[in-house]
């Protein structure tokens, strides 16, 4: 008898079991469906802390987190990279240096205007007392590398290159750096990009943030309209001569 019981309870778990995991949960009494994130409170996909939203104020030090980057190789094949970890510290301490975030490589802002107007102003900023001038999205390695091919930026093909002969494409794929900067921007009606990075500038002076360029003055979840106003170079080279 005993046997019998414990068969019918394998049987009846193992039915539960099996449909929970074809079905929706449930919310509640309301069965929980993706159709119902757009409304529900709390986002899926928003930045869980406050503090990934809020951005980083002037004179404050920028987080140290570690950036999964690829670094070219003696190799002759086709793809001669290998994964490398770069932190925060190797990128900005004891340099002056200029960041410019997006959100996304590929993306028409991004690519017919905002990185192509630091590459063209690269060697001016570098006049002016700026030590290296630094894209950062949060996309993958392998994306970064294809979208300065694809913009036809002059690839650094020595060993232990950085990538890009002029602005260096830093991918934060995780959105490590991002969060730490405050600047999370997850879109989701809007576009569908997910979380991405909302569009800034700054100067960063070993660690410390000098001057930064927000646009909308701060950062919108779902914002629709795509501000580029005060993170574009024309802006970031007129303060950096009103400093030299």
């Amino acid at each position: 008898l005993t046997t019998k019981i414990n068969m019918k309870f394998f049987l009846v778990a193992s039915w539960f079991c099996s449909a929970s995991a074809f079905t929706a949960p449930f919310v509640g009494n309301t069965r929980f469906s993706t159709s119902m994130a757009s409304t529900a409170t709390t986002s899926l996909s928003r930045p869980s802390l406050v503090e990934h939203s809020t951005p980083i104020k002037e004179g404050e030090t920028i987080p140290s987190t570690t950036f999964k980057t690829r670094t070219r190789i003696e190799s002759e094949e086709e793809n001669p990279f290998d994964w490398k970890d770069i932190t925060s510290e190797e990128f900005f301490k004891g340099k002056r240096t200029v960041v410019f975030s997006l959100p996304g490589a590929f993306t028409p802002t991004c690519s017919n205007t905002h990185l192509p107007g630091y590459e063209a102003a690269y060697e001016e900023m570098k006049s002016l007392g700026i030590d290296e001038v630094y894209c950062i999205s949060v996309n993958d390695a392998f994306v970064m590398r294809q979208w300065g091919l694809a913009q036809g930026l002059e690839e650094d093909k020595t060993v232990g290159g950085l990538g890009f002969s002029q602005v260096k494409l830093i991918p934060d794929g995780a959105a490590m750096f991002t969060r730490g900067m405050g600047m999370s921007a997850t879109w989701e009606e809007e576009r569908g990009f997910g979380e991405r990075s909302w569009r800034y500038a700054a100067i960063i002076d070993d660690m410390k943030v000098e001057k930064l360029f927000i646009e909308g003055g701060g950062v919108s979840q779902d914002y629709g309209p795509d501000p580029f106003e005060v993170s574009d170079s024309g802006t970031v080279l007129e303060y950096l001569k009103s400093k030299a």
